[in-house]
């Protein structure tokens, strides 16, 4: 009897012990990550929305120490409260750097490389990971989602350009799919594409490729080094104006490049604005897992001089 007594008992405390205790401060189920074997992180269907932002002045220099109550988020028209706010420094990077090895890129390789170097030197903190996606008429993972700078030098030193042909829109949802696998909570993923544009062999149409960087909820930056040249072609002119529509939608930027000597200033840039980036989170209004598109605008009500860059909207994860 007193060991049938013994055992019930263990069963009452071991049944307590698997449910939380009322006002438990651990988040629900939905919001969690769930997380396997190394840079297998699986992001799980939930309300919560992050969203990476740019805040500058006229001049074009960052601005720090912004806080929650400085931000208006919109989703749809409808404000939305934030609920957390994290700088940069507290918010690691998920980085996929494109590379066009296709032959209308190739005269001005060897500095676009030596410019590359010096971005992920400047750019690249502990805990941030780097991906090389090259590309001419097929894209290739070089190395994803790699947390040693060394070992991402290594291989960007590697490549070679080619004389083939240009698969671009195909390279960037490679891109934002790898980007997409290695994402956890509150990181910020970017897409820094050096090329100009210029597809003549993708599979993929730019309304595919923004669909896919949207979902991967990453910033998509580019440097096209045909410089003011465009202008004398079309085709050139056109692939320049996509790239433009790829940056703003997702709130990034897209850079000409006159000559190979303002590409270590274009780097300079574009890492100076992801570190001095907000990451600000709020958990939307709007619980629906539908997977429809949801618009996005941030505003800082008392400082209308500021400039602010950030995408444009999201896909609610469909359950």
């Amino acid at each position: 009897m007193r060991l049938k007594a013994a055992w019930i008992g263990t069963c009452i405390i071991c049944t307590i012990f698997q449910y939380p205790a009322i006002g438990s401060s651990d988040p629900p189920a939905e919001d969690q990550a769930v997380i396997g074997e190394p840079s297998s992180i699986i992001r799980v269907s939930s309300n919560l929305v992050t969203v990476p932002v740019s805040v500058t002045d006229s001049e074009g220099r960052a601005i720090g120490n912004l806080g929650i109550q400085d931000f208006l988020i919109e989703e749809d028209g409808r404000p939305e409260a934030v609920s957390r706010i994290a700088d940069s420094g507290r918010s690691p990077l998920r980085l996929a750097l494109l590379f066009d090895l296709s032959g209308s890129v190739n005269s001005r390789f060897d500095f676009e490389q030596q410019a590359a170097i010096h971005f992920l030197e400047k750019v690249w903190s502990p805990g941030d990971t780097i991906s090389i996606i090259a590309f001419a008429d097929n894209p290739r993972i070089r190395i994803q989602a790699s947390g040693s700078l060394v070992e991402v030098m290594k291989v960007l030193s590697t490549l070679e350009p080619t004389e083939n042909a240009t698969a671009f829109f195909d390279a960037v949802i490679l891109s934002a799919k790898a980007l997409r696998q290695s994402a956890g909570p509150e990181t910020r993923q970017a897409i820094i594409a050096l090329s100009d544009g210029e597809d003549n062999r993708s599979r993929h149409t730019i309304a595919e490729a923004l669909n896919e960087i949207q979902r991967a909820d990453t910033l998509f930056y580019s440097i096209n080094p045909g410089g003011s040249s465009i202008r004398l072609n079309e085709i050139s002119l056109n692939a320049q104006s996509d790239l433009v529509s790829l940056a703003k939608e997702t709130g990034g930027s897209a850079f000409l490049s006159d000559n190979t000597a303002d590409l270590d200033d274009v780097f300079s840039k574009i890492a100076t604005e992801l570190r001095a980036q907000y990451l600000l989170s709020y958990y939307s209004e709007n619980s629906q897992a539908d997977g429809k598109y949801r618009r996005i605008s941030v505003s800082i009500p008392s400082r209308n001089d500021l400039r602010i860059r950030t995408r444009r909207g999201y896909y609610a994860s469909a359950k």
